[in-house]
């Protein structure tokens, strides 16, 4: 079995250009961006231990917001999904496994979770 270090960022919120209705293609949507990054572990972390030991969560932040190209329209939301690992993974060749959760906040009538599950693997 081998050892695993995760990193969540969870329930970002951020506004992109997303959908395939006219009414939805014109404005930027709310979505609730959530990260879960599987990362090569060392064998042990003492103390002393430097960032560069793990990875700093603001890179994954930073992947989910700032990264994502301003004009630019998604489609579909796994595009978004997809853009962000590609920027995971090239960001960092520690990073094994991606994991984004996005969900649709307008979407929503009743406070339901309407979305979409994206895992990539390092090839």
């Amino acid at each position: 079995m081998n050892d695993r270090l995760t990193l969540e960022v969870h329930d970002l919120e951020v506004q992109v250009l997303t959908g395939i209705y006219s009414e939805e293609t014109h404005l930027p949507q709310p979505l609730r961006i959530s990260l879960t990054v599987d990362l090569e572990c060392p064998a042990h972390f003492a103390p002393g231990d430097p960032l560069d030991r793990s990875k700093n969560y603001l890179d994954l932040k930073h992947a989910a917001t700032g990264a994502l190209p301003a004009g630019v329209h998604f489609t579909l939301i796994e595009a978004v999904a997809d853009h962000i690992v590609d920027t995971l993974f090239l960001q960092d060749k520690r990073v094994l496994r991606v994991m984004v959760k996005i969900v649709k906040l307008a979407i929503a009538e009743d406070g339901e979770s309407i979305g979409i599950t994206l895992i990539r693997h390092r090839r």
